[in-house]
């Protein structure tokens, strides 16, 4: 009797780009690229509450630790996901830098870092309660305003880069000096020259690659400092509530709302700008996913002494530039930054990187981010619409706090936190502009005004009369009917 074997039908390939595998090797690599990226952004906030509070350099350093290993653990759940929470798109999540001023703010009101936490805890639930709104706003997204929030999103990190490759603490005496920025200068030219190796994997990793290198300029030059690793705990887990039990303030809560809601804009921007980046499609479910997950992480966080979490703009451009979709790899970044949280002595490691390397590095990364945007906006139609003006109004309406940080401060608190933001600035006024004229189109006409002048191509009669039946254009040369090439001759000449 003939028995036959059964086959296993062959393993499909992942349908979605950010479902990509890679080598357990390359998945850390660049993972550990992904943690470099965003370890100022996600260190900075802690070190100014935890000051603006008082605290020892013990307590902030614990806050440090605390933030890392939070951020992590809400990257793992954004990237990798569970039923109703996370986006499983390759987005890094940290302390969110849009409720600084806010915390600061609470901190000096005199609540202390208690009514911080507790603010957050309270605040986060009411926003993973109305996150079911913020996920329907997808249809009002089209790529005028997606492309014009991804602009934007690039546009408005440059100051950050700036102040890296200048310092990063504009208090220090040597903040701007020529050897701060010539340090930034060389990181971003090892970036630029790994990138144009042939080498795909080198080129990928030229982030990475790139700041071990300015790092060992700095080394070189005694701009780097890592007298400091060594002290303090190997190991030290997040105690919860280590600063005590949380309070809750009205007034403080209120203020936190805003923050919140700001968060939900700018991750809602986040979630998209990825998805566009990576190519895959981003529904309402995926946006509220991902949101459910970011409020999920933000009232989780104060347990273990962090804040509010967010994507980091910052990492989209490093997912743009390395052409690296897989959000497994993101993962492994998060599960690097638990560890760096419960392992302070590898954080300290990190930290010791000079800032100067990584405004080097992120004057690309950030610009990356930008260029994506202007890709976007390059497949938008502009011509007999308002799109235009839609960029323009949205763009300029950005760049206002970045080009004017003091723009709003005569404002009330709950406006001046919203629109400080540019990117929430860009999105808002993007949507509410697409809305009016690609929406509500009573009162629309044919060639509006100015703003659409000069959008279309234009030929004419005397232009057509030149040319004879069977011409055609291929590659920018004239081509008549016989195969034969039609020189041009400039009008000058023309006239001779």
């Amino acid at each position: 009797m003939n028995i036959k074997k059964k086959t296993r039908p062959a393993e499909s390939g992942p349908t979605r780009p950010e479902d990509q595998r890679l080598s357990i090797g390359s998945t850390f690599a660049y993972g550990f690229q992904h943690v470099l990226t965003m370890y100022g952004g996600i260190i900075a906030p802690p070190l100014i509450i935890g000051a603006a509070a008082g605290m020892s350099s013990q307590d902030i350093g614990l806050l440090i630790a605390a933030c890392l290993f939070v951020g992590g653990l809400a990257t793992i759940l954004q990237t990798i996901g569970i039923p109703f929470f996370g986006s499983q798109l390759p987005l890094v999540q940290g302390v969110s830098f849009a409720g600084v001023s806010t915390m600061v703010a609470i901190v000096h009101g005199g609540g202390g870092i208690q009514a911080v936490f507790g603010s957050v805890i309270v605040a986060s639930l009411i926003g993973l309660a109305i996150t079911p709104l913020f996920s329907k706003i997808i249809k009002f997204f089209p790529p005028v305003v997606t492309g014009t929030v991804i602009t934007t999103i690039g546009l408005t990190l440059m100051p950050v880069a700036a102040n890296w490759a200048m310092g990063g603490n504009s208090a220090a005496p040597n903040y701007g000096s020529m050897a701060n920025i010539g340090l930034a200068a060389a990181t971003m030219g090892i970036v630029l020259l790994l990138s144009k190796i042939g080498n795909a994997a080198i080129s990928r990793l030229s982030i990475l690659l790139a700041m071990a290198m300015g790092t060992v300029v700095a080394l070189a030059t005694g701009m780097a400092d890592f007298s400091k690793v060594g002290q303090g705990p190997i190991v030290a887990f997040p105690t919860p509530f280590a600063f005590g039990a949380p309070t809750f303030e009205i007034a403080s809560i209120v203020s936190m709302l805003i923050v919140i809601l700001v968060t939900l804009t700018e991750t809602s921007a986040d979630i998209i700008a990825v998805g566009e980046i990576v190519g895959t499609k981003v529904d309402s479910k995926r946006i509220g996913n991902g949101l459910r997950a970011d409020m999920l992480s933000s009232a989780i966080s104060p347990l273990f002494n962090s804040f509010t979490q967010s994507a980091f703009a910052q990492n989209v451009g490093l997912v743009a530039i390395t052409g690296i979709k897989s959000r497994f790899v993101v993962s492994a970044g998060g599960l690097i930054l638990v560890v760096l949280g419960v392992l302070p002595v590898l954080g300290r490691v990190v930290a010791a990187v000079p800032t100067p390397v990584l405004g080097g590095a992120g004057v690309v990364l950030f610009g990356t981010v930008a260029a994506s945007g202007i890709r976007t906006l390059s497949k938008v139609e502009y011509r007999n619409n308002m799109n235009l003006i839609v960029v323009a109004a949205s763009i300029g309406f950005g760049m206002i706090p970045i080009a004017a940080p003091k723009f709003y401060d005569q404002f009330p608190s709950w406006f001046s936190t919203i629109f400080h933001s540019g990117i929430s600035s860009a999105a808002i006024m993007a949507i509410l502009l697409n809305m009016l004229f690609n929406h509500l189109k009573a009162g629309n006409s044919d060639n509006q005004s100015v703003f659409v002048a000069g959008t279309g191509r234009v030929v004419t009669e005397a232009d057509i009369a030149c040319l004879a039946n069977g011409d055609r254009f291929e590659n920018g040369k004239l081509i008549d009917a016989e195969g034969k090439e039609v020189p041009f001759k400039s009008s000058t000449a023309a006239e001779h």
